[in-house]
């Protein structure tokens, strides 16, 4: 009996020394693989920050000192229109403001750009169905179109400084946008901008961090904003922008009262009615008072229409930007 009592601890240090060995074993692969993938380039220590890229001194002749991008809306472009001579739509609203710039300035001072896309808005209740894209798909290419330009255009031409307008679906498109640039997350710097201004936007939502309202004060908000949160084929309505970030103070919007695209009642489209919220939005694009912006006076002082001002305001921010360096 007292020798098998005596033979228990011999035989209770076994599994303890066991486990140290193992732990041992473990500790030596770990090394191991830590030495091999330092070796492999897999880890490596944190080494000084990448400085910052600096912006070139000169850029080559053929870029312009400002681009001006035109962005048209519903029905008034296609995907392939011209974005130098757009055809698509001979009354365009923004031929009345993008013609005007062409004509005042020289290629190498401005160039002015009308994105193509294919600006259209399904009746998502049209039965037949009536063969146009959906306002998601044409509000989404309008904008990519529009972000492509401006990546290439700044890769080509870092110096190139921006004005950047847009009517109806274009206003959306374009104040999306803007509204990235704003938050530094956009295809060019915020100090690229020289300005933005939007014309019936769907999204003009009133308050801080927003665009300032040039002439008339309408009460409502954008279609957008009335009815956030209406998801129909085709149709998502985004609601109000978080707001424009550092280039809220040369964003502009502009608003005839009464237009449905951006002057609805905050409580009069109801998402919950679905059918008749969006035939309000389809009936709302062509509206009378959303087509007459070419007459709408925003500055009773001069008697200066929508498009005669966004003509004037860009004209003197063309004529005040730089002039960068060409190699």
């Amino acid at each position: 009996m007292n020798a098998r009592r005596g033979s228990s601890p011999r035989r209770s240090r076994r599994p303890a020394g066991c486990l140290i060995f193992l732990v041992a074993i473990a500790v030596l692969v770990a090394i191991a693989l830590l030495i091999w993938s330092i070796a492999a380039g897999w880890w490596k220590p944190p080494g000084p920050t990448k400085p910052p890229e600096e912006t070139p001194k000169s850029q080559p002749e053929s870029c312009p000192d400002v681009q001006f991008i035109s962005i048209p809306g519903t029905w008034e472009s296609n995907s392939n229109d011209d974005p130098y001579n757009p055809s698509a739509n001979p009354v365009s609203l923004m031929l009345n403001i993008s013609q005007p710039m062409q004509q005042q300035f020289p290629n190498s001072r401005l160039d002015v750009y009308t994105v193509p896309y294919v600006a259209q808005f399904s009746n998502p209740v049209a039965f037949p169905p009536d063969g146009q894209t959906s306002y998601n798909l044409s509000r989404a290419e309008g904008e990519q179109r529009t972000l492509d330009f401006m990546v290439q255009r700044q890769k080509e031409c870092p110096l190139t400084n921006y004005v950047i307008a847009g009517f109806s679906q274009g206003a959306v498109i374009a104040g999306d946008v803007a509204a990235r640039i704003g938050e530094g997350k956009g295809p060019v710097a915020a100090e690229r901008v020289l300005g933005v201004t939007l014309i019936a936007d769907g999204r003009r939502e009133p308050g801080a961090g927003q665009a300032t309202l040039i002439g008339t004060d309408p009460p409502g908000v954008g279609a957008e904003v009335a009815l956030r949160g209406l998801k129909v084929p085709g149709i998502t309505m985004t609601g109000a922008r978080p707001g424009f970030g550092t280039i809220a103070d040369r964003t502009f919007t502009i608003c005839a009262p009464g237009d449905m695209i951006c002057d609805s009642p905050k409580q009069a489209l109801n998402p919950a009615n679905f059918i008749s919220s969006a035939m309000t939005l389809v009936r709302a694009a062509g509206n009378p008072v959303h087509s007459l912006y070419n007459g709408y006076v925003v500055d009773p002082a001069t008697g200066a229409t929508a498009t005669q001002w966004t003509v004037n305001w860009a004209t003197g921010l063309v004529n005040q930007a730089p002039h960068p360096p060409h190699s």
